[in-house]
């Protein structure tokens, strides 16, 4: 039996996953296959009752708009998928239940990594949006010492968000076009803080509104950090090149946390040594 897992969303064409799990497929000459599913909203039920019942089925990676709403869908969350009230990921258990996790967090670490070993004076991140992925990079920068502002067109939203995920944390909240404007403010230079902008939302994805950000707002030695996809390289990135920034872009994100997610559906490791050619794959 060919076994399979898929990614779920809508829409759901833009997808990068199934070239990121197929390319892992084939060099491990695996018996499975990934898809990518298209589901709207008022079907998303009766699509997992549907999984449950397929005995090929893996499980599904889970993108915009349902990594909330798939919560209440759900038999399980796994304690970081909980915590941050975002699943990316659902698995189904031996005994047929269906499990929420979300390996958003991890992913978005990853290349964060090694700078994060080290020790700073001072640690902030700006990050722009509030929905399902926002979720998962405040709970993971919350937990590596980050003091937070969020920014999103609605600020109670970004607030709730807050007060749900690191409520002791002392984080702050701005409208989202506060930072298309240009600022004089005088930031922190001293050598040892780490600084991150974090374009968290879609905006600036192909068929979507363009990001407003003025990089007057970042302080000396900020990364940018866009994890959006298509394009890989946004105006966002480009424009924070254009004023001397480091750039991190979203297949760096993407291949973290769908190489966690593929240990879950198929029950071994991925190949990461290829990641240079996968990388070129997913960019051409």
């Amino acid at each position: 039996m060919t076994v399979y897992a898929e990614v779920i969303g809508d829409p759901i064409a833009q997808s990068k996953s199934p070239a990121i799990h197929g390319f892992w497929i084939k060099k491990l000459a695996l018996d499975a296959e990934y898809r990518a599913t298209r589901v709207e909203v008022p079907a998303l039920e009766e699509f997992l009752s549907s999984r449950r019942d397929d005995e090929a089925w893996r499980g599904c990676n889970v993108t915009m708009p349902h990594k909330q709403a798939v919560l209440p869908l759900l038999d399980r969350l796994e304690p970081l998928a909980k915590r941050v009230g975002a699943v990316n990921t659902i698995t189904k258990a031996p005994d047929g239940t269906l499990v929420g996790r979300n390996t958003d967090v991890v992913g978005f670490l990853e290349p964060l990594a090694e700078r994060l070993r080290d020790r700073h004076y001072f640690r902030m991140a700006r990050v722009l949006g509030t929905g399902g992925a926002a979720r998962a990079i405040v709970a993971g920068l919350a937990k590596e010492g980050f003091t937070l502002v969020i920014a999103g067109r609605n600020q109670d939203k970004a607030r709730a968000l807050l007060d749900e995920i690191d409520p002791e944390g002392e984080h702050h909240v701005a409208p989202l076009d506060h930072f298309a404007e240009v600022t004089n403010f005088a930031f922190d230079d001293r050598e040892g803080c780490c600084d991150l902008v974090v374009n968290a939302s879609p905006l600036g994805m192909r068929g979507q509104p363009p990001l407003s950000f003025d990089w007057s707002h970042a302080p000396p030695g900020s990364i940018a950090y866009d994890i959006v996809t298509d394009p890989v390289d946004t105006e966002f990135l480009k424009n924070a090149r254009a004023a001397g920034f480091e750039t991190l872009d979203g297949i760096s994100m993407l291949i973290g946390q769908a190489a966690t997610a593929f240990s879950h559906f198929f029950g071994v490791e991925p190949p990461r040594k290829y990641d240079g050619e996968l990388r070129e794959r997913l960019t051409a």
